[in-house]
């Protein structure tokens, strides 16, 4: 597939403090390209960024070659953003902040009230169109703000954390229209911090912490990489320091069914190709080290123990 969004070597500072810090990644023309990582990773803010809302500190974002910095009023009207946090007027209908929004991207007249119909009917909108967005549920208003990135027809839509604060049902709701929306040709790029999102909607994913890009493939290609379980220990130290307990790592990374243990914080990050087989040696070696456990968790592959494993820390961390 061609590319339509290149970002390269991508840094954004306030102050001394580095939100995002020269990543590098394209976004296929037709995909939905996942950003997956905690709160604070800098995800919001590339998506700034991308959507020409924020000024790079250095390097390189081009639209289908275009140089974004220099190009921004022209490219403003391809680009559809669907911010976190709600942008609407609550005390108008969901009709009346479709025609402010479209009027905002140069719609007028009977080309608006067209494109406005579609997108109320495309998510499930119509019948209370006339009524004031203050009166909507959560998931109601996620679906406006999301109608409105869609008034212009845009070549990409950048989606933020589209699901945040709302209910289940709303969430597949969302889902289903970004999986509609895209088999209808629309290239999408879509953060979130729910590992579930990521390997259900996105072609390929991104695995951003602080203001890196750790990774980057397919959701499947990522977890094959882990090539098995992790299990995560909870340990209650018996001392004040809380050095590594270098003994007890040599132990366990002997034993033939691991292929890795690492000592974060105050846990055991061990990963195994067999996780029912190392349990019993995992266990062996904690009483021989005279190590409690506190807790033993077994994370199955997926993108969440992908993550622990590339960052020693969990996404809800």
């Amino acid at each position: 597939m061609a590319i339509l969004v290149r970002a390269k070597d991508v840094t954004k500072k306030y102050g001394g403090q580095i939100a995002v810090d020269g990543i590098s990644f394209a976004v296929r023309r037709g995909e939905i390209f996942g950003l997956l990582g905690p709160t604070g990773a800098g995800k919001s803010t590339t998506i700034a960024m991308l959507a020409t809302l924020l000024a790079p500190t250095s390097g390189i974002i081009a639209f289908e070659g275009m140089d974004l910095t220099q190009n921004a009023a022209h490219l403003r009207h391809v680009i559809g953003i669907v911010p976190q946090e709600l942008a609407l007027y609550p005390t108008l209908s969901a009709r009346d902040n479709l025609v402010f929004f479209g009027e905002l991207y140069g719609l007028r007249g009977r080309a608006l009230e067209t494109r406005i119909d579609e997108t109320l009917e495309l998510l499930g909108l119509t019948e209370r169109a006339t009524e004031r967005v203050e009166t909507y549920s959560d998931g109601m208003k996620r679906r406006v703000n999301l109608a409105a990135g869609l008034l212009h027809r845009p070549k990409i839509l950048f989606l933020d954390e589209p699901t945040a604060g709302v209910d289940p049902q709303s969430r597949n709701a969302i889902f289903e229209n970004v999986e509609h929306l895209n088999r209808q040709g629309m290239t999408i790029l879509y953060t979130t911090h729910y590992m579930e999102e990521a390997e259900r909607l996105c072609h390929r994913v991104g695995i951003m912490d602080r203001g890196k890009i750790i990774a980057l493939d397919t959701s499947q290609n990522l977890i094959r990489l882990l090539g098995g379980s992790i299990i995560h220990v909870g340990m209650i130290r018996q001392t004040t320091a809380w050095h590594e307990p270098d003994g007890l790592l040599n132990d366990l990374r002997v034993l033939p069914e691991i292929t890795s243990a690492q000592w974060h914080t105050d846990r055991m990050i061990i990963q195994t190709h067999n996780a029912a087989a190392a349990l019993a040696g995992i266990a062996n070696a904690f009483q021989s080290a005279h190590e409690p456990m506190r807790s033993l968790e077994i994370l199955e592959p997926n993108l969440e123990s992908v993550f622990l494993h590339l960052t020693g820390k969990s996404l809800r961390d």
